[in-house]
């Protein structure tokens, strides 16, 4: 006799009814700070080899160019300032640094319950770069960047549950003063966002001027101190091998401040890194324990991030390719290492080569992405709106691309085996004497919160289901709700008097 099929309206009426209750943190499918590490390109043999072609780089290559300030702090921790200008390193000294070096670090946001955690294998996504131009979905063209595109791009991060962190993915090119730009960056990133913040500065008064501002954000320095909720992302590197000397003089003055420091080594493979993976992998590690000993011979236990930041060449044109296979095998290759060496690391992901948010941007996009969460890199940066290889970004591509980080943290929290998800109690209910199927079971109802994610603008409907919903097209539905957003005042501004006091200091160009 044939069993009678399963009323699936019922049973879609219980999931959609359960779905509808709020999710206690414990119970959500994904969150900041899941453990990856599930992927591992490199052996322990390839690790140990990379470390040790990087240990030589240092020793016999070393770096050139560093400010007088850096040659003292690194030559008074053991670095050889040679007769040719450039400082090396002998193994010793990277040896006992990353002795010395912190495990673990928290990256404040301006609300503690945006903390995040770094350490072992944790993964986190967030934004970054410095695109220069916004793309205009409605239009297809590529205008440039003002300060309220990247205001807006912090309010809608601020509420996207899979973005953790907002370092400046766009530069304000409607301000000309470069000490304005800087300062109007902090702030409309900060007025954006209480989630953990990354920016960068031009010159060292500029990142005095911020610690200013900072100060009246925080209520004061020591209550900036406790909790810095903004880090600088410091190119401190000119690959290959040569220390960017204002840059430098920018993180000596960032650390005085208690600023965490993202140590940016971003070689391009190809052009000013070797083309090799590999070898891209080597330059990075080299310059960024060079970066290392800089920050710990200036102030030992210091905040640092590991920011190997290795890009890939299309070696047919030379262009940039974030988009591409080789890039995901970089930064996931960059993960192992941070875990070889035990530091808090990060990197790039979600790079799109594509122009807009289409079919190959999500490609590209979701490729870079897993590898780095599955690696269990720790931060990783431009993993949501960036388009033509960091040249352009797209509000909407920011939203979708919260549904698809949410794919990625779904695959980096993996399968869980145990007695209650091995089922076999459960199965024996629906085979012998039940229903026949697990739509109606306790399980199912309870593990759709715990263990299934449900996208916010993916469309899983039938097709006759999307044709009665009026045939809703991805990239409208995510305009749509970034119009929802920014129509609210974004709880992240400032109390009027705060906000006071900074525009009476500082040229602020947005609008109250």
């Amino acid at each position: 006799m044939t069993a009678p099929a399963p009323r699936r309206s019922g049973g879609r009426a219980a999931r959609r009814d359960a779905r509808a209750a709020p999710l206690a943190e414990a119970l959500r499918p994904v969150r900041p700070g899941l453990d990856g590490g599930l992927y591992c390109p490199l052996s322990e043999a390839q690790m140990q080899r990379i470390h040790a072609a990087a240990l030589d780089a240092l020793e016999q290559i070393g770096l050139a160019d560093a400010p007088q300030s850096g040659i003292d702090h690194m030559t008074r921790a053991g670095a050889i300032h040679g007769r040719d200008g450039r400082l090396r390193f002998p193994r010793a000294l990277i040896e006992d640094t990353l002795a010395r070096a912190r495990p673990d670090l928290t990256l404040h946001g301006r609300d503690p319950r945006h903390d995040m955690q770094l350490s072992g294998t944790r993964v986190h996504y967030g934004t970054a770069g410095a695109a220069v131009h916004l793309v205009d979905v409605a239009t297809q063209a590529y205008r440039e960047s003002t300060v309220q595109d990247l205001h807006d791009a912090a309010r809608i991060a601020d509420t996207l549950d899979n973005i953790h962190f907002v370092q400046r993915p766009m530069v304000c090119r409607d301000i000309q003063d470069n000490r304005e730009m800087d300062l109007n960056t902090l702030y409309a990133c900060c007025a954006g966002t209480t989630k953990h913040v990354g920016v960068s500065f031009t010159e060292p008064d500029f990142a005095r001027d911020a610690f200013e501002m900072l100060h009246l954000i925080a209520g004061g320095e020591a209550a900036w101190r406790a909790r810095p909720f903004v880090s600088n992302s410091n190119c401190f590197v000119v690959p290959p091998m040569k220390f960017a000397t204002e840059s430098c003089l920018v993180m000596e003055e960032c650390i005085r401040g208690g600023m965490p420091v993202l140590l940016l080594s971003a070689g391009q493979a190809g052009a000013t890194a070797p083309a090799p993976i590999a070898g891209a992998i080597v330059q990075a590690m080299a310059e960024c324990l060079a970066g290392l000993v800089y920050v710990d011979a200036m102030c030992p236990g210091h905040p640092v991030i590991f920011g190997t930041w290795p890009f890939v060449s299309d070696l047919r044109t030379g262009a940039m390719s974030g988009g591409s296979g080789e890039q995901a095998l970089l930064s996931a290759g960059c993960a192992q290492m941070h875990r070889f060496y035990g530091v808090p690391g990060g990197a790039v992901g979600g790079i799109a080569d594509s122009k807009l948010p289409d079919m190959q941007a999500g490609w590209e996009q979701a490729t870079s992405n897993v590898l780095a969460g599955l690696a269990g890199l720790n931060m990783v940066y431009e993993a949501a709106g960036m388009h033509a290889s960091l040249l352009g970004f797209c509000h909407e591509s920011l939203i979708l691309g919260d549904d698809l980080i949410g794919q990625a943290l779904r695959c980096v929290r993996g399968i869980e085996v145990d007695e209650d998800t091995l089922s076999l109690e459960v199965i024996r209910a629906a085979c012998i004497g039940g229903p026949g199927h697990y739509l109606g079971a306790g399980q199912t109802l309870a593990r759709m919160q715990t263990d299934y994610l449900y996208p916010a603008c993916a469309n899983r409907a039938s097709p006759k289901e999307w044709v009665e919903q009026g045939q809703p097209d991805l990239v409208a539905t995510a305009t749509a709700r970034k119009e929802r957003i920014l129509a609210t005042r974004a709880p992240a501004r400032f109390d009027a008097a705060t906000d006071r006091a900074i525009r009476e200091r500082f040229r602020i160009h947005l609008g109250p």
